[in-house]
């Protein structure tokens, strides 16, 4: 969810290559006999945080990375429909099959890599490591969540991981416990489908972790202004800011779970019916 500066000089000559790069790509060659594992995020292919997501969980199969190359934080499920995606190779880390950065969103980066590069469906998607938290309705704007979303839209269970910290060189030592945790019960025993958990850790130690906690997501939302600013030049333009605020005071919700030092872990689902309705609709509503 932050921009890297250092990295634009780097990006843009890459860039300008792309178009000879995509052309050379070819599907990688997976051995069926191991988990094949689908990494990505919103932070980009350059955060802290993939990068100690794979050195987390790089051992327990076959890695292949596809990550956007500029930061999408808050894109939530946005696709690319009228530019050109382009796919990069980067050598950024070790002991994976192959890693790609991509033009497009993070949904982008999940449907190209299904489509494009990996020779069979993978066993498990990751999405992270996250900087900043995806808790309670955070996740309808995440791009990490949405990642998540699309690949659980194809049947591939998925996980999104998210730290309590937006610094960009945060302390991801216990997050890489809990991704590599999930991960090997999610390997182990894969849940009913859809099979999608978003996980959100709090800013604590290892030793101050207190667990975790099976969870709903938190009533809470965003109190947003749109601040009105001049340029230097005396044009006007806004700026969004706010604050979060959390309605539910119950104790079996992921903002409790993060407040009182737990990992919060929700099940979620795409399916946004509201069944209830449906029947109050029917019984109330005179429509014929």
């Amino acid at each position: 969810m932050q921009f890297f500066p250092f990295f634009n000089l780097y990006i843009n000559s890459v860039l300008a290559l792309c178009s000879i790069f995509t052309s050379m790509i070819r599907k990688i060659k997976s051995d069926p006999a191991k988990p094949l594992i689908l990494i990505t995020n919103d932070d980009s292919i350059y955060s802290k945080g993939i990068r100690s997501l794979v050195e987390a969980v790089k051992d327990l199969g076959q890695i292949v990375v596809v990550a956007p190359s500029l930061p999408q934080s808050g894109m939530g499920h946005a696709v690319t429909l009228k530019d050109p995606i382009r796919l990069t190779p980067v050598e950024r880390f070790d002991g994976v099959l192959a890693s790609y950065a991509c033009s497009g969103t993070p949904v982008d980066s999940v449907k190209i890599a299904r489509d494009v590069i990996l020779d069979r469906k993978p066993d498990l998607c990751l999405s992270g490591i996250n900087h900043g938290s995806n808790s309670s309705i955070n996740i309808i704007y995440s791009g990490t969540m949405s990642a998540a979303l699309e690949a659980a839209i194809e049947e591939i269970p998925s996980i999104g991981f998210s730290l309590c910290d937006h610094d960009l060189d945060a302390d991801f030592e216990t997050a890489k416990i809990v991704a590599r945790k999930l991960t090997i019960q999610m390997l182990a025993h894969p849940l009913t489908k859809p099979s999608l958990l978003n996980v959100n850790i709090p800013l604590v130690s290892p030793s101050e972790l207190k667990g975790y906690r099976i969870c709903r997501q938190a009533v809470a939302k965003w109190e947003e202004e749109f601040e009105e600013r001049n340029d230097p030049r005396g044009g006007h333009y806004y700026w969004l800011t706010g604050k979060f605020v959390n309605y539910d005071q119950g104790h079996d919700t992921d903002e409790w779970a993060l407040e009182n030092d737990y990992v919060s872990v929700v099940p979620i689902q795409f399916d946004l019916t509201n069944y209830h309705n449906i029947n109050y609709i029917h019984n109330n509503w005179e429509l014929n």
